[in-house]
């Protein structure tokens, strides 16, 4: 399907091969589309952004609008997306600001269930989900094969680890290791994602160690010097720890204990 006769693109934008764009959707100026994707009816598409091949945009999403932080002044900032994302109905991403890396960075193969949204300067990886109502404030970080819950709040400036689970209704305001669930209103953990990770082709051995790291951390009584010491004796084991050992020594806010 070509472009839709009632929809606005503006002239100086881009669209790859096989671009469809639905009815009454508006492509600003500056916008990037890569091949292959599809944007439904009632789209807003503005701002730098880029979009990558094959991502499907629903209905009513506005992809690339200025950000909310009251300190933006209308600087040229960006939105850049990977290839193969969908985005539900409803979603809302922000493009960056100049306080940060002026960028709001997505990876490849995310869900964006309904209405969530990704403020300004967030970094994404790939293979993420966000359930509907999954919100992240500004520079907020997320790894890979990360699931979000429903009308889950994640506060500025957290960074969520790889392969890690947040259950839905929380308000997480620290950072979330890898491997990790965690639930509750208060948001404490509550285990490892074992089942994310035998879906994702971690070994049974590799799990047990995963589980093993974790009590270190949450279960014997160490400090975080400490169980950081060990997780760094324990990977020269299990490679995979090292993912552990790295995101407690990045973590500015502090990891979630």
């Amino acid at each position: 399907m070509p472009v839709h006769q009632t929809a606005i693109v503006d002239s100086s934008a881009k669209l790859g091969h096989n671009v469809e764009v639905g009815a009454f959707t508006i492509i600003g100026a500056g916008v990037t589309i890569g091949d292959n994707c599809k944007i439904e009816s009632h789209v807003v598409i503005k701002g730098e952004t880029e979009l990558g091949q094959g991502n499907h945009i629903f209905q009513f999403c506005s992809i690339g609008e200025d950000c909310q932080d009251k300190k933006y002044a209308g600087e040229p900032t960006r939105l850049v997306v990977g290839d193969n994302n969908v985005f539900r109905e409803g979603c809302t991403v922000h493009r960056g600001t100049v306080q940060d890396q002026g960028i709001t960075r997505i990876g490849n193969h995310n869900l964006f269930m309904i209405d969530s949204h990704v403020a300004h300067d967030c970094v994404i990886g790939d293979n993420n989900i966000f359930a509907n109502n999954a919100t992240l404030a500004g520079h907020v970080q997320v790894g890979d094969w990360v699931i979000i819950g429903g009308m889950t709040g994640v506060h500025q400036f957290c960074h969520i680890g790889s392969h890690s689970f947040c259950a839905a209704g929380c308000l997480l305001v620290k950072d979330l290791p890898p491997f990790v669930m965690a639930g509750g209103a208060t948001m404490s953990t509550f285990g490892i994602n074992s089942e994310g990770l035998k879906r994702r082709g971690f070994s049974k051995q590799t799990i047990l160690q995963i589980r093993r790291a974790y009590k270190v951390i949450y279960r014997q009584g160490n400090t975080l010097e400490q169980a950081t010491d060990i997780l760094q004796e324990m990977q020269q084991e299990t490679p995979e720890i090292g993912l552990l050992v790295d995101f407690i020594q990045q973590s500015d806010r502090g990891i979630l204990r």
